[in-house]
């Protein structure tokens, strides 16, 4: 085992909508314009703050889910995204003990943390209280003593008196004040049905409120004693992830066509490595835009995002959808989450898709949200029969119907049902699975891509 010291902090918060992403990304681009080498990290299933995160830092932002990875894969994880970086910040998911329904402890922001053995910020809206803060921060840091709750940084500080009065009730805690950040309009983020409108949406003013969220904890928050607290961290014991497989790669590197750009912007970042490792050549393509596949496409993934925002955009593109289903049509492997199940469907909210599927798309006035395990019911290019998984669902949409005569998982938690579609080379599912917690499953993909070719 490897014995590795990176400076690192947990942003957490007692509940949602705090401001743990507003805190959060403000720090990651402080530090990084400070010249630091800044490893951004997200608790959880999250795809869109990790965006934000990687236009703070100029790293990709990565997750840490204990859930579909498991707990023994996350510092490997982090270890592998943080390297050689100077500090690493992870932003939280929920209130800080909040974690999988019914699971305990299991991928909430406190088990991450301890997992990481780092300490904790607790980043509190302020807006509605005064000496109260004291309880609430006393409450959260005292109710495991494995959970260090190390500072706090008061959010949505309304003036000077309420900074004041704030402060006071604090001294007697034992946890210190790092920050006090006042609400100012430019910082908001603007939201729609599955949350933060990502950056590939609104590039230049995600720009902007990023910078304004810099200034905004620049101007508020002690970085040097939160930088100091970073380093206070301990080595972590551990491994580094590494996406490289075992067995034989392909002599020829098959062309995996990855669907970009904003419809499709939900990824992980590992599984862009992990198809590499694999031996396959990554080939990014914007079914917005791009009129044709990539050259030499022997395989295609097509991943999350909001194609419901853009169907008359996508259904106008007939040319790559017509690509799209001959390459599905010649048993191709196509592997298609959630965004891409709606894609490959005959519609979506009337407008013609790829008509791969027998199925049709629209949006739901209901979420559907929440981890799930799975068992894969039949050889597909993702997985044996038999594999089992865990994933996540997000979405507002509905499938009529809901799984095809060969479904592609039967759902074992938190009930039992089938989901998705196999055919032939297709693999289409609501469910999101990380690779890195489904071992085989990208190298599996690129040998079914490789023995066509």
């Amino acid at each position: 085992m490897v014995s590795t010291h990176i400076p690192r902090l947990v942003i957490a918060a007692p509940a949602s909508g705090s401001g743990k992403t507003t805190v959060a990304t403000g720090l990651m681009r402080a530090f990084a314009d400070a010249g630091l080498a800044v490893s951004p990290h997200k608790v959880g299933p999250d795809y869109i703050d990790p965006g934000y995160h990687a236009l703070a830092t100029g790293r990709p932002g990565r997750n840490l889910d204990a859930y579909m990875c498991g707990p023994e894969r996350i510092a490997p994880l982090f270890l592998h995204g943080a390297a050689g970086c100077d500090v690493a910040v992870v932003e939280g998911v929920m209130g800080l003990y909040d974690g999988a329904s019914g699971q305990g402890e299991l991928a909430s922001t406190a088990h991450v943390a301890k997992l990481l053995k780092a300490p904790v910020v607790l980043v509190v809206d302020a807006s509605s209280q005064s000496r109260s803060v004291a309880a609430l921060v006393h409450g959260f840091a005292s109710w495991d003593p494995e959970v260090r709750v190390a500072g706090v940084i008061l959010n949505k500080v309304g003036s000077d008196r309420h900074e004041a009065l704030l402060r006071e009730a604090l001294t007697e805690s034992g946890v210190p004040v790092l920050g006090a950040v006042r609400r100012v309009p430019q910082v908001d983020t603007p939201s729609r049905h599955l949350g933060l409108i990502p950056v590939a949406e609104r590039r230049a003013e995600a720009v902007e409120a990023v910078a304004a969220q810099a200034t905004q904890v620049r101007e508020g928050c002690d970085l040097e004693g939160l930088l100091a607290l970073a380093r206070t961290a301990p080595p972590l014991t551990a491994e580094p992830w590494d996406p490289a497989t075992t067995g034989p790669h392909p002599k020829n590197a098959p062309v995996v066509a990855v669907a970009a750009g904003p419809a499709f912007t939900f990824s992980y970042a590992e599984h862009t490595e992990l198809l590499r490792a694999a031996g396959a050549e990554v080939a990014p393509f914007d079914p917005l835009r791009d009129e044709s596949l990539p050259d030499r496409t022997a395989a295609l993934l097509i991943g999350g995002g909001f194609p419901e925002v853009y169907a008359p955009e996508l259904s106008a593109n007939e040319p790559l959808r017509k690509q799209v289903a001959a390459l599905a049509a010649t048993g191709a492997p196509v592997i298609a989450e959630c965004a891409g199940l709606l894609y490959l469907s005959r519609s979506l909210d009337g407008k013609p898709m790829c008509g791969v599927l027998p199925a049709d798309a629209r949006m739901s006035g209901r979420l559907t949200l929440g981890y799930r395990e799975a068992v894969a019911i039949a050889d597909n290019p993702l997985a044996q029969a038999g594999t089992r998984v865990r994933g996540h669902e997000f979405h507002r949409t509905v499938t009529e119907p809901g799984a095809g005569a060969a479904p592609a998982w039967g759902f074992t938690h938190p009930e039992r049902r089938t989901e998705g579609f196999v055919a032939g080379g297709v693999h289409a599912s609501y469910l999101h699975v990380h690779w890195a917690g489904a071992p085989g499953a990208a190298a599996r993909l690129v040998a079914g891509a490789a023995a066509r070719g």
